[in-house]
């Protein structure tokens, strides 16, 4: 095959989602390295795009290194930079934020001439939430109290899980709800699906043909939608099949393949049509289409559809 016949080919730029497309906890994702490697060498930018605000770029780049991905803080773009770009714009420097989550929530107000702090008291002029594993009860009381008190609130992303080696944990969003049910206070939204992330990714790499490539349909895919711009969903992470046929139109993603490798298939083999080229997930690719069809007539997406041999299918090839 001919690299212009490739998937690949039709863009400038791959804004890599990190957990559940290239790195699962730990572990890298089956064949990412390879297939981040291969794009690099056709001459295609990479911005790996995160949610994920806890640890710094500087430490991502590491890992995604040890993994041999090759990579700089500078291809690292995270909610806790976007959020902290946002907070930026509102308040004069030298404000100060109650910072909640890991350390590349405070590393992020810091590079934008803002105070983090750990107390409520006194009232700081916002609240920048992003994950953290030790983010616990006390946290969110503190993130409580200076919402409550007037604080701008922002969060980092509202992912509600990620996956982890022993499966599915909650994500910033769950701790953010915390927050917004003791308040009923709805936070400014940096990360995925909203813009500000996405954009600040497509201007670092200088991208004019971006492709988003995620795991999740309502944060990665969503994010593509809401910037006008291609998408692929890989099924490396969250999403199941029965989550992708039931998804809403604004979270239907341009392309699906079981992993990185798609991207240097034809794209016919990975575009949801009802009459897709012959390929591994042929069957899947039109069963999605059609069920979207039927959802959009208000007919049931699920009718006749027979999502345990779909799913077995996904698992198939990504056994490959």
């Amino acid at each position: 095959m001919t690299e212009d016949a490739m998937l690949i080919a039709d863009y400038d730029a791959l804004l890599l989602d990190l957990d559940g497309v290239v790195y699962v906890g730990p572990h890298a994702v089956a064949h990412a390295a390879s297939a981040i490697g291969r794009a690099r060498s056709g001459g295609v930018s990479i911005a790996f795009v995160t949610n994920n605000a806890s640890r710094p770029p500087e430490v991502v780049a590491e890992h995604l290194c040890e993994l041999g991905i090759s990579a700089s803080h500078q291809d690292v773009v995270n909610a806790s930079q976007a959020a902290a770009h946002v907070l930026s714009q509102r308040l004069p420097a030298g404000s100060t934020v109650l910072a909640i989550g890991g350390p590349g929530v405070r590393l992020a107000l810091a590079e934008r001439g803002l105070v983090p702090v750990d107390s409520a008291e006194p009232t700081p002029a916002a609240v920048m939430m992003g994950y953290g594993a030790d983010v616990g009860w006390k946290d969110l009381a503190e993130a409580s109290y200076a919402v409550h008190a007037g604080a701008l609130f922002v969060a980092t992303n509202p992912d509600k899980s990620f996956p982890t080696p022993r499966g599915i944990a909650p994500g910033n969003g769950t701790l953010v709800a915390a927050v917004v049910a003791a308040t009923g206070c709805e936070p400014i939204v940096a990360g995925k699906p909203f813009a500000p992330l996405v954009n600040e990714s497509i201007e670092r790499v200088g991208a004019e043909r971006p492709l988003m490539i995620g795991d999740r349909l309502d944060t990665d895919i969503e994010a593509a939608f809401n910037t006008g711009i291609d998408s692929l969903l890989v099924m490396t992470g969250v999403t199941s099949v029965r989550d992708l046929v039931l998804a809403a139109p604004h979270r239907r993603p341009t392309f699906v393949t079981p992993d990185l490798r798609g991207l240097f298939a034809p794209a016919e083999f990975a575009r949801i049509t009802t009459d897709p080229a012959p390929s591994s997930l042929s069957p899947l690719l039109a069963a999605v289409a059609t069920a979207w069809q039927r959802s959009d007539s208000g007919h049931d997406p699920l009718a006749g559809l027979d999502l345990g041999s779909l799913q077995a299918l996904v698992g198939a090839q990504l056994a490959e």
